[in-house]
C-alpha cells in the first residue's frame, strides 16, 4: 500500500555539478574496456546504471572537454546525469553559450543584426539522449560509446565538431536502464538472458515516459524540460529508440505526413536537412538499410514527445528506431525491403546473424552525422531558431491565421454552391463511402470530407491545366480569411473559476516547458468582459507561440487514408489532445491586442490559497465538490479521525449557495487546523455555517482501494498508481490470481480495472510478460489475466456484497460479461442479417477528444458539468438494452450529438449519436461503472478524474443523517 501528499516542484532546483572544476589537462581518457571488461555493444552483456554512473564520474575526472551535472533525481530517487561535452576553450565559457542560446530561442529585444552577431559568437547546442525507454537497450550503450569517443578521439573532424558544438549527453531514465540490466545480466547462462521485466521500466508509466512531456507529470520529463527549455534551449533534440522496421537496420527522418500546422514551416525542412546529412553519411560509410518517410509511421504531427514536443519551441526534433539486442539476432529477408526507392536508397541484404556492436557503430555514425551538420551549419542553425521565434512573436502581435482542413473542407463547399469548380476537382459522386458524415468537427466540422488530397489535386498531369485552374480569389479572403476565424491574440483563464486550482495545474505544464505567462494583478477588463485578479493571461505573442496553440486550440487531424475508400492510416500517436480541454480549463480567446496589469510568473506558478470564512461558532464546514483537490482534503480529514459527509440536499451559508453533492466536514477541536491547511497548501476554500445541513447524507470513510495489474505491468495501471498518489488515495495492487481467489469484500471497497486490463495477458508498457514458467518464483503471483471462468465470478460476488467496480476504456466490456443488458452500439448489420463491428472504412475515431452530454444530478458524475469534453480512442460506446432500468443499469453521459468532435480525427461520428459513453448499474449491493471513454488517460484529462474518485466512494450513495 502507497501513500503520497502532494509535492510541489521547486523552481529553484539546480543541477548537481558533479566535477566543479574542469581538468586542466587531459591525459589518458578511460576506456570501455578498461571500465568494464567489455567493449559498448559485446553480445550478452549490459552495464547497469550504477555501473554507468560511475564510468561518466570518471571520464568527468579524467577529461577537459566534459562537465557532469545532475539534472534531478528520477521517479525512484536515482542521480539524473548529463554530460555536457565540447572544447577545454568553450567549456571555460559555458554560461555565456548558455545565455546565448537562450537569447536567441526566446528572441526577444533582438534586432537581425545582433542575433547575427550573436549566432556567430556562439556554439550549436545538440542534444543526445539515450535510455529513454529502457529495453531497447541501444540507447544507454550508444550513448557510452559516443561519449567515449568524443573525449578520446583527436582527428580533425572530432576536434572541428567540439569547437562548434555543445553536446549535451542525457541518460533519460536511470531506474530503467538498473532494472532492465539486473535482469539480463542476473542469469549466469548468456543464452538464457531475456528483457522479460515483471514490472514497468520506469516507476510509473513505463513505456509513456516518452508521452509525457507536455504534462511534465513524471521526475525525468521536468528534469528534461527544464534543461531543453529553461537552461539551454538546443537547436537540435536526437532522441534514440529500438526497434528498427523489418529488413532494414533503421529507421530516420525525415518522417511522414501529416506535419503539424502550429509549427515553423522551417522546421520540417531542418529535419529533412539533417535527415539528408544522415542518410549521406550512411552512404559514404558503407552503411546500408536505413529508410526513412513511409518506412515506418513516425510523423510530426502529434505533441508530447521527448523528440515532438520540441518542434513547437523551434527545435529540430530527431528520431532514429534501430535494430539491435545484446542477444544477437538476424535480418531476415523481405523481397520489397530489397528493392531501392525513396525512402530506402541502399537496402540491406539479409543478414543471419546481427551483432549489437553493428547497432551502436551505426548509432555513432547518426550522432557524428547529426553534429557534423550542427558544426557546418553553425550560425544557421543559431540564426534560424531566432528567426522562427521572431516570426511567432510577429504572428502573435497581428492578424493571422492558421489554415487546416476543416477549412479547406469549408472553402470548398462555399465554391461548390457558387457554382464555380476547379479542374480535375473530385465531386461528391468521386468521394469515397467512409460512413456517411464521418469528417471532423474541430474548428467547425467538415461533414462529408473526402478522404483524398487538397482541391485542384486531380488536375495534377492534366495536359490542358497541369496544375489546376484555380478559381476565384473571393473565396480566399471570405473564408480562409475571415476576421471570425482569426487565430487568438492571447487567452484569459478566470481566478473565477469553479477549479481554479486545476487551472493553475495547467499554467504549470505550459511553465514547465518555458511558456510566459503572465497574471493579474488586480481586476481588468478586455473586449468587454471583465476578469478579477489572479487570472492567468497567455499571450501569443512570444517566441513558442506554436506550443501555445497546441494547448489550446483544437487538433485538425487531415483525413488520412491508404486510397481512396480504403482503411485509414493510423497516426503515429494521439490526433487530438489539447490539454485545456482535458483538463476542463475555462479560458477565453481574444482575437485582438490587449494588455492590462500583468505581471510575469517566474518558475511555477504557486496554487493561490483558498479561503476559510465562517469559523466562529461552526458547526461544521461545507466545501465545493467542483474541485479535484477537494478529495485530496476529503482524504486528509478522513486520515486525521475527521467527519466528512456528501450532502444529498443543497445547502446556503454565508451567502453561498452550495448544490447537492457538496461536502462537509462536522467541526471538531482538531478541525479547523486540517482545513486552514488544506485552503493553503490545496486552494480548497470552506465556508462555516452554524447550523448542521438538513437532509440526508454519506457519511465518508476512506475506501480500500485494489487496482488491478499484471506481470510486465499496465501503463494505464501504473499512471493510475500516480495520480492516486497525487491526491493521496491509499491503493493496494492486485493481479489476476489475487481476483481470482475471492473474497475481496472482506479486504476491498473498491477495484479499479484499468483499459486493456481485461483481455490482457501478463503484458505491459515496455515490460515483459511470458509463460509462467519462465518466470522466476518469486513473481508467480503476478502472472495471469481475467478470466470468464474465474475472474468475472469473483468479481460479481464482490459486487453482491456491495463493493464498488470503476471499469475503464477497453475493460469496460465487464458490463457484457457479467450479463448486464448493455450492447455494442457500433455495429451494423451484414447482408444475411447478422451484427457485426463496424470497420475502420466506416468509423475511425483514434485518440480525439469529444464532447458528451452529461447526467450530473447522479452520484457518480456529481460536481461535473453538465457538458464535458472526454478523451476517446476507438473507445466502447453502449447501447442499453429496453430492460436496462428494470435491470437497474441506467445512462451517465451520451453522445447527443452527430459531430461530437471537439479535438482530433472522428471518421464517421455520427455513428456515436444516440450512443451511450459513460453507464453505472447496480449489482447486489454494489455498483458498476462502466467508462468507455478513457477517463484518466496518461493522467492527463483532469477534467474527467472526478469520475474515479467519486466512483471511488461509491456515488455517495449510501445515507446517513448529519448529526
Amino acid at each position: 500500500m502507497r501513500t503520497c501528499s502532494l509535492r510541489l516542484w521547486r523552481a529553484a532546483a539546480l543541477p548537481l555539478v558533479f566535477a566543479a572544476a574542469v581538468v586542466q589537462a587531459q591525459g589518458h581518457i578511460t576506456s570501455p574496456k578498461e571500465q568494464f571488461g567489455h567493449n559498448i555493444g559485446d553480445d550478452y552483456w549490459l552495464a547497469t546504471y550504477d555501473q554507468f554512473q560511475g564510468y561518466w564520474q570518471k571520464l568527468a575526472k579524467e577529461s577537459d572537454r566534459m562537465k557532469l551535472v545532475e539534472i534531478g533525481k528520477s521517479a525512484e530517487g536515482r542521480p539524473q546525469l548529463m554530460a555536457i561535452i565540447s572544447s577545454p576553450e568553450n567549456m571555460k565559457k559555458l554560461d555565456r553559450y548558455k545565455d546565448i542560446s537562450r537569447r536567441l530561442a526566446t528572441a526577444e529585444g533582438l534586432t537581425d543584426e545582433q542575433a547575427r552577431a550573436l549566432a556567430k559568437e556562439g556554439k550549436a547546442v545538440v542534444w543526445i539522449d539515450g535510455g529513454l525507454h529502457a529495453t531497447e537497450v541501444l540507447g544507454a550503450a550508444q550513448l557510452m560509446e559516443t561519449v567515449y569517443q568524443l573525449l578520446s578521439r583527436n582527428d580533425e573532424e572530432t576536434k572541428r565538431i567540439l569547437n562548434d558544438d555543445i553536446i549535451l549527453a542525457v541518460h533519460v531514465n536511470p531506474d530503467g536502464m538498473q532494472l532492465v540490466s539486473s535482469w539480463y545480466m542476473r542469469e549466469s547462462d548468456s543464452l538464457k538472458r531475456n528483457m522479460n521485466i515483471p514490472r514497468l521500466y520506469q516507476k510509473y508509466i513505463g513505456h509513456d515516459d516518452n508521452r509525457d512531456f507536455y504534462m511534465s507529470n513524471q521526475n525525468e520529463t521536468k528534469n528534461d524540460n527544464h534543461v531543453m527549455y529553461w537552461e539551454w534551449f538546443p537547436q537540435i533534440v536526437y532522441n534514440h529508440h529500438q526497434t528498427g522496421p523489418a529488413g532494414a537496420v533503421m529507421f530516420a527522418p525525415p518522417f511522414r505526413d501529416p506535419f503539424n500546422y502550429n509549427f515553423d514551416p522551417a522546421i520540417p525542412m531542418g529535419i529533412d536537412a539533417v535527415g539528408a546529412a544522415m542518410q549521406t553519411r550512411f552512404a559514404m560509410e558503407h552503411k546500408p538499410g536505413v529508410t526513412i518517410r513511409s518506412g515506418s509511421s513516425y510523423s510530426t504531427w502529434w505533441n508530447g514527445g521527448l523528440r515532438t514536443t520540441v518542434y513547437f519551441h523551434n527545435m529540430i526534433g530527431l528520431l532514429t528506431e534501430t535494430i539491435g539486442n545484446p542477444t544477437p539476432q538476424r535480418i531476415p529477408f523481405i523481397p520489397t525491403m530489397t528493392l531501392p526507392r525513396a525512402d530506402l536508397m541502399y537496402p540491406i541484404d539479409p543478414q543471419p546473424v546481427w551483432h549489437f556492436r553493428q547497432s551502436v557503430d551505426y548509432s555513432v555514425t547518426a550522432n557524428y552525422a547529426v553534429l557534423d551538420y550542427a558544426s557546418r551549419q553553425r550560425d544557421e542553425l543559431l540564426f534560424n531558431i531566432y528567426r522562427m521565434g521572431k516570426n511567432s512573436i510577429e504572428k502573435g502581435s497581428r492578424d493571422s491565421w492558421t489554415t487546416t482542413p476543416t477549412d479547406i473542407a469549408a472553402v470548398e463547399r462555399a465554391i461548390g454552391e457558387s457554382g464555380a469548380q476547379l479542374a480535375g476537382e473530385i465531386t461528391s459522386g468521386d468521394e469515397p463511402a467512409a460512413g456517411g458524415a464521418g469528417g471532423r468537427g474541430g474548428r467547425g466540422g467538415r461533414g462529408n470530407a473526402r478522404a483524398t488530397g487538397p482541391a485542384g489535386a486531380g488536375a495534377v498531369g492534366n495536359p490542358v491545366a497541369p496544375f489546376g485552374n484555380g478559381t476565384d480569389i473571393k473565396f480566399f479572403n471570405t473564408v480562409l480569411r475571415d476576421p471570425a476565424k482569426r487565430d487568438a491574440r492571447g487567452y484569459i483563464i478566470p481566478s473565477s473559476q469553479a477549479d481554479f486550482p486545476t487551472a493553475t495545474k495547467f499554467v504549470n505544464t505550459l511553465r514547465h516547458v518555458g511558456i510566459t505567462v503572465l497574471r493579474a494583478t488586480s481586476p481588468f477588463t478586455v473586449s468587454g468582459k471583465s476578469y478579477p485578479a489572479g487570472s492567468f493571461v497567455v499571450k501569443t505573442a512570444q517566441a513558442f507561440r506554436p506550443y501555445v496553440l497546441d494547448m489550446f486550440e483544437p487538433q485538425d487531424h487531415p483525413n488520412d487514408f491508404a486510397y481512396p475508400g480504403g482503411p485509414p492510416k493510423r497516426p503515429y500517436d494521439n490526433a487530438g489532445w489539447t490539454l485545456a480541454y482535458q483538463m476542463g480549463v475555462q479560458f477565453d480567446r481574444v482575437l485582438d491586442g490587449f494588455d492590462g496589469p500583468f505581471e510575469k510568473i517566474e518558475g511555477l506558478a504557486p496554487v493561490p490559497a483558498g479561503t476559510v470564512a465562517g469559523t466562529s461558532g461552526a458547526a461544521g464546514y461545507v466545501f465545493s465538490h467542483q474541485e479535484n483537490d477537494a478529495f485530496t482534503a476529503i482524504n486528509h480529514l478522513l486520515k486525521a479521525g475527521e467527519d466528512v459527509y456528501w450532502l444529498k440536499s443543497p445547502v446556503t451559508t454565508n451567502g453561498k449557495s452550495y448544490p447537492a453533492g457538496s461536502f462537509y466536514v462536522s467541526a471538531k477541536s482538531t478541525t479547523l487546523p486540517l482545513i486552514q491547511t488544506a485552503a493553503r497548501d490545496l486552494g480548497v476554500s470552506f465556508d462555516g455555517t452554524n447550523t448542521r445541513p438538513g437532509g440526508d447524507a454519506t457519511k465518508l470513510a476512506a475506501p480500500r482501494i485494489a487496482l488491478v495489474d499484471v506481470y510486465g505491468g499496465s501503463m494505464p495501471s501504473g499512471q493510475i498508481r500516480w495520480l492516486l498518489e497525487q491526491f493521496d488515495f491509499p491503493y493496494t495492487v492486485v493481479y489476476p490470481q489475487d481476483i481470482d481467489a475471492g473474497n475481496l469484500k472482506s479486504k476491498f471497497d473498491a477495484l479499479i480495472v484499468p483499459s486493456g486490463i481485461v483481455g490482457q495477458s501478463s503484458r505491459g508498457g515496455g515490460g515483459g510478460g511470458g509463460a509462467r514458467g519462465s518466470v522466476p518464483a518469486e513473481f508467480q503471483h503476478m502472472v495471469g489475466s481475467i478470466s470468464e471462468q474465474r475472474s468475472i465470478p469473483a468479481i460479481k460476488d464482490f459486487l453482491d456484497q456491495g463493493g464498488n467496480v470503476v471499469s475503464i476504456g477497453t475493460s469496460a466490456r465487464l458490463g457484457d460479461m457479467l450479463g448486464l443488458p448493455i450492447y455494442n452500439a457500433l455495429v451494423e448489420r451484414t447482408p444475411t442479417g447478422d451484427e457485426r463491428s463496424l470497420p475502420a472504412e466506416k468509423f475511425y475515431v483514434p485518440g480525439s477528444i469529444l464532447s458528451v452530454a452529461v447526467d450530473n444530478s447522479t452520484g457518480i458524475a456529481a460536481g461535473l458539468p453538465s457538458r464535458l469534453d472526454v478523451f476517446y480512442d476507438n473507445s466502447p460506446a453502449f447501447r442499453l438494452g429496453p430492460d436496462a432500468a428494470m435491470k437497474g443499469v441506467k445512462p451517465v453521459a451520451w453522445f447527443d450529438s452527430d459531430k461530437p468532435l471537439r479535438s482530433g480525427w472522428a471518421w464517421g461520428q455520427n455513428y456515436l449519436e444516440g450512443a451511450v459513453a459513460i453507464a453505472e448499474a447496480n449489482v447486489g449491493r454494489g455498483h458498476l461503472y462502466l467508462f468507455g471513454p478513457e477517463i484518466t488517460f496518461r493522467a492527463q484529462p483532469h477534467g474527467t478524474f472526478k469520475f474515479l474518485f467519486n466512483g471511488l466512494y461509491g456515488g455517495g450513495e449510501k445515507t446517513a443523517v448529519v448529526p
